[in-house]
């Protein structure tokens, strides 16, 4: 009879919850309901509102005052959790989510979360579950408790109450309730709601990346998955795919036949327009088309013929996307990544960086950003087309946004070749005058190793390192000082005259020498050992010396360069040995020891020793790289003290004797392998070719100090190698770079594999002093020839033979690798190159 108050007859409190009675009138049914508003609401008053609570926390002016708001409500919060008949839960957890993403602590709303989610009613379920998304995960302990609550709710006949679980179980499932809810989850995802089939698949991908043994259930159902009409269901199940594809290669390989399915759905969406109402800014479906790049991306990896499918697709993708959006730069970028990283045609790949070189050009910075950063992943890829957008790149160091500078810097180190170093250099070095600190360190060093590799002439690159030296201050590293010390040592005596006067130019027309000290002891040096070729004043260089060493500002290390090399000038210009003498003598009380001991002794030079001053004050030899490297290899190979002996054998004894195991060698194997590269063992073999000087009985000692004695994998030879490589050898290039070709050419003998390396000198300089080095892993043995020869002349080359065997015949498993070293000289300099061989044919030794 009066249905509205049958409906409101729960709210009533206790003593009013009865039936309705016909004695009853409507005027006392009123006042019951004034007497309940009265009592439950009324006397109550109603909590603030979300959209109350952000505006004040917004309208704090300290930080003090926010906390002060936060901690009032958070107070109030608590209490009403308390309470049994609050009718402002939902509210309440809405603020104290809105608290939590603000920083602030929020755990003691878990249990009220799941309270909430187990509500008969969706809107609080709705805030329940986003509490437990938002403060839960699965480390909580009270994490199992929501799994119950998941299940029934995954059975509900709603959807959205089934939708809202789907997705709090996609972002906190754990393991177990993987396993708990996997059947519940197959069921969606073959259901007929497209609602709740995309959020299953979706779930699914937590799923299979929690516990990767499921995804053999879902295999089947997404590859027909991928034939559906629906764009939420497709972007969902290439999400899926994409996943369980990165996880496991029997799924990779199971899912490449879809890759024609997945060519035609991209090029439907690029020539028909596929669902016009996915269009954002005129680009079909952004979305799907991005995932589906992603997903060819994977499958078309190292694998030509599946490659040679999505070409084309590739191709119209990269031609016809607007670019005047985001959204059509978003599919450019996927699509340039996949062509990078699938065995796509050269012509695709010199496309993909047009598009990267479109980007630099481009008015927005994160855009510009994006094309630097993926040059530099890609740029090994196709070195000769990225080199055709050189300029563009060069001009972005210019760019006024750090982190663009940066890439811009970086991809330039990576276009260095022989033509292109100085215009390259010249950028750089006009960079490195406005590069903050720690960029001005790394730009430095890596132009000086630049320099060191693609130097043009001598005068250029003691040019450069003086600019760098200029530039770069005191934000130098240690490797740029020595670099540069060993170039003027190795420079002809015209250079050494012009960095001379160069360097006093330097010293003493600048100001701030203390910001710029590495300079300083550059240049000091280099006055200190060819002072005299400056033909400068030499009264006004030793006072200017002398008002460097008083200097407060420089440093210790500075004025041990300058007091050494005022004690070398010494010798150079004897008409100012009492100036400097004096000058000397002023350190012997010195408060730093280190600085006063070099002044004692200099002093001792000047007056008891002065006969010996010439001689220990002289210049010193020449530094040259390979020299450096025999003193640091020489320091590694060096065996310990129960284990060095003199190695008595001669060259023909060497080839005859039996083998002995030598502890010394095992540190030579470990240097030359790089540590522990091949593993670890003291069986691990190595060989190295003797230079001439190597050769005499008399360096018997010094051939053992450098591991060329007999040991136990090495089998030392004095063949002389003469053979040509064979016509159908297998080859492998080991180097070609700086005009310098190694190639390997391989044949199988008996039980044993001979290994041709032919060393080729393309340049127009003759290479002199040449020796190879090779290192093998503990299972095999090797027998080193000597070389034809240890002279090149241009377009000449150097064949030598090396004899492999493996130890145990009956031991698989272990393949053949090689870490292979060798030198040579080319003028006053001398190099050093390193490389790992890895492609030998498995088949070798079967």
């Amino acid at each position: 009879m009066y249905p509205y108050y049958e409906a409101e007859w729960s709210i009533l409190p206790p003593e009013h919850n009865r039936r309705y009675s016909p004695g009853l009138t409507i005027n006392n049914i009123k006042q019951v309901i004034n007497e309940t508003i009265e009592t439950n609401i009324l006397r109550k008053p109603s909590p603030t509102r979300l959209r109350e609570l952000i505006r004040n926390i917004r309208a704090s002016r300290t930080a003090a005052e926010e906390r002060a708001v936060v901690n009032t409500e958070c107070a109030y919060i608590r209490s009403t959790f308390r309470e049994t008949d609050c009718i402002w839960k939902c509210r309440n957890m809405a603020k104290l989510l809105y608290i939590h993403m603000l920083g602030y602590p929020a755990h003691f709303g878990q249990m009220e979360a799941l309270k909430l989610a187990a509500s008969p009613k969706y809107t609080d379920k709705r805030i329940g579950y986003l509490g437990a998304m938002l403060l839960l995960d699965e480390r909580a302990d009270i994490h199992v408790l929501l799994t119950n609550c998941l299940k029934n709710d995954l059975n509900s006949s709603t959807q959205f109450i089934v939708g809202t679980a789907l997705c709090t179980l996609a972002a906190i499932a754990s393991p177990e309730m993987a396993h708990d809810l996997a059947h519940e989850i197959e069921r969606l995802i073959a259901s007929s709601n497209t609602f709740l089939r995309k959020k299953a698949i979706l779930c699914a991908f937590r799923m299979v990346r929690r516990v990767p043994e499921l995804m053999d259930e879902y295999m089947p159902k997404c590859a027909a998955f991928l034939n559906d009409k629906n764009h939420g269901i497709l972007v969902s199940t290439i999400t899926l795919v994409t996943e369980m594809c990165e996880q496991s290669p029997v799924v990779l390989n199971y899912f490449k036949s879809s890759i024609p399915t997945l060519v035609r759905m991209l090029k439907t969406l690029i020539v028909s327009g596929y669902s016009p109402e996915h269009v954002v800014n005129g680009v079909s479906d952004p979305f799907l088309q991005v995932k589906i790049l992603r997903l060819l991306r994977i499958l078309g990896h190292g694998d030509p013929d599946q490659s040679e499918i999505m070409n084309d697709v590739l191709a119209q993708v990269a031609t016809n996307t607007e670019t005047n959006k985001n959204a059509g730069n978003a599919i450019l970028y996927e699509t340039v990544l996949t062509i990078m990283n699938v065995e796509s045609e050269n012509s695709l790949r010199v496309l993909a960086v047009n598009i990267l070189g479109r980007f630099l050009l481009n008015s927005d910075k994160n855009i510009r950003y994006v094309g630097l950063l993926t040059l530099v992943r890609t740029v090994q890829r196709d070195m000769t087309a990225v080199q055709r957008h050189r300029i563009t790149i060069l001009e972005c160091l210019t760019d006024a946004d750090s982190s663009i500078q940066k890439c811009a810097m970086e991809l330039s180190f990576s276009l260095v070749n022989a033509q292109s170093i100085e215009m390259i250099v010249r950028e750089l070095l006009k960079y490195l005058a406005t590069a903050d600190a720690d960029m001005k360190s790394i730009c430095s060093s890596k132009i000086v190793s630049a320099a060191e590799l693609y130097s043009p002439s001598v005068h250029w690159h003691l040019d450069v390192l003086l600019k760098v030296l200029t530039i770069t201050g005191n934000n130098i590293r240690d490797d740029v000082i020595s670099s540069t010390i060993q170039l003027i040592s190795n420079a002809p005596r015209e250079e050494q005259s012009f960095i001379s006067g160069k360097m006093w130019e330097a010293i003493t027309n600048m100001n701030q020498l203390e910001n710029r000290q590495p300079l300083v002891q550059v240049a000091v040096w280099t006055l200190g050992e060819y002072g005299e070729a400056g033909h400068f004043d030499e009264d006004e260089l030793i006072e200017h010396y002398r008002q460097l060493l008083w200097a407060p500002q420089l440093s210790i290390t500075t004025k041990q360069y300058i007091l050494v090399s005022l004690a070398k000038i010494s010798v150079r210009m004897e008409h100012c040995t009492a100036n400097i003498q004096n000058i000397i003598n002023t350190f012997r009380v010195h408060l730093n020891v280190d600085l006063q001991q070099r002044a004692v002794e200099f002093s001792t030079l000047f007056t008891s020793y002065s006969h010996l001053r010439a001689a220990l004050l002289e210049k010193m030899p020449t530094l040259k790289i390979s020299d450096m490297a025999s003193s640091e290899y020489n320091s590694d190979f060096t065996a310990s003290s129960e284990d060095a002996q003199p190695s008595m054998a001669s060259p023909s004894a060497e080839s005859t004797s039996t083998p002995l195991e030598d502890r010394s060698n095992q540190d030579i194997l470990l240097d030359l392998l790089g540590g522990d590269s091949f593993g670890s063992g003291s069986n691990t073999s190595t060989a190295t070719t003797p230079s001439p000087l190597q050769q005499s009985a008399p360096n018997a000692d010094f051939l053992d100090l450098l591991g060329l004695g007999v040991n136990g994998n090495t089998i030392p030879s004095t063949v002389v190698s003469s053979s040509v490589p064979d016509v159908g050898a297998t080859t492998i290039t080991v180097f070609s770079r700086d005009n310098i070709d190694i190639r390997f050419f391989i044949r199988k003998e008996a039980d044993y594999a001979v290994v041709t390396v032919k060393t080729t000198n393309n340049s127009l300089n003759m290479l002199d002093k040449y020796m190879f080095q090779v290192a093998v892993p503990k299972a095999f043995r090797i027998r080193m020839q000597e070389p034809s020869s240890t002279v090149m002349l241009p377009g000449e080359s150097i064949v030598q033979d090396i004899h492999v065997e493996r130890l145990n015949a009956t031991v698989t498993g272990v393949g053949l690798r090689m870490k292979v070293r060798f030198s040579y000289e080319i003028g006053n300099y001398s190099m050093m190159e390193q490389t790992d061989v890895n492609e030998f044919p498995p088949d070798l030794f079967i």
